[in-house]
């Protein structure tokens, strides 16, 4: 595998930066959830949605990848999941107005993960009616 490692390296500094956002509203004393502050539920979210949709769509490219996709697909869906993340990510940890980047950034995450569904759908189909 040459490909997927490369996203999730890549993801996973993402995450961290996140995180780190969430540590430095942390410390300005909300210690558990979001204390009422709508900024703070605002980073809390942009950290969590993150976590919830990345990994899936790691695992299914890594499932692509070792059942032989193309590079390029791989590395289009990677590069669409890494821009998508940025938009998602800055729009909810780093700014409240910017609308284009949350919608975006979903938008394009949604998409990458329907095309690795049909594309992992398509290779199962396949092989097992070979």
């Amino acid at each position: 595998m040459v490909v997927t490692p490369l996203y999730a390296g890549l993801m996973t500094l993402l995450y961290l930066v996140l995180s780190f956002q969430v540590i430095k509203f942390r410390q300005q004393g909300i210690s558990l959830g979001d204390g009422g502050d709508p900024k703070m539920l605002r980073v809390i979210r942009g950290h969590g949605n993150f976590a919830e949709y990345v990994p899936l769509a790691l695992l299914l490219m890594a499932v692509m990848e070792l059942s032989r996709f193309s590079n390029y697909v791989l590395h289009a869906l990677g590069i669409a999941l890494l821009v998508s993340r940025l938009l998602h990510g800055y729009a909810l940890s780093f700014t409240q107005k910017f609308r284009f980047g949350r919608v975006w950034g979903a938008g394009l995450t949604f998409a990458v993960l329907a095309v690795e569904a049909a594309c992992c759908i398509y290779w199962g189909v396949k092989m097992h009616l070979v």
